[in-house]
């Protein structure tokens, strides 16, 4: 008798191909946001999309807080069209990540996820800093 996890077949290998090469386009991690700030090679803007209160009390050090509600295109033209976005909040409990990314998808702008949020950093062992966005 087949185990639970092999009850249903996996993927041919090219489907299988195609579908983790397609989650690597929405998402990335915390691991390498980390070493892409830490090494000089940040080509994003890191976005908190939590409440104001939430970021004060500890954020990604170099993200800037932008809700997820007041992402519309007034607040975004700062930014070229072609800045890709990195949309994180409080961990994998919260969508809220995903509808900063989906509003900035709707504007027509770059995104990709952070997975594990603010959990996730602090569970790969790196620091969140404390005080109100700038």
């Amino acid at each position: 008798m087949p185990s639970t996890v092999s009850q249903v077949a996996p993927a041919a290998a090219h489907r299988a191909v195609e579908h983790f090469q397609s989650a690597l386009e929405f998402e990335t991690d915390c691991w390498d946001v980390h070493h892409a700030m830490s090494t000089g090679q940040q080509d994003f803007v890191l976005l908190d999309v939590r409440s104001p209160d939430l970021y004060a009390r500890g954020h990604v050090p170099g993200a800037l807080n932008l809700p997820h509600g007041k992402i519309v295109e007034s607040k975004m033209a700062e930014w070229p069209m072609d800045t890709l976005f990195v949309t994180y909040c409080a961990g994998p409990h919260c969508n809220g990540g995903h509808k900063g990314a989906l509003r900035l998808a709707k504007l027509g702008r770059k995104v990709k996820l952070m997975i594990g949020g603010a959990t996730g950093w602090l569970d790969e062992g790196f620091q969140l800093k404390e005080g109100p966005a700038p």
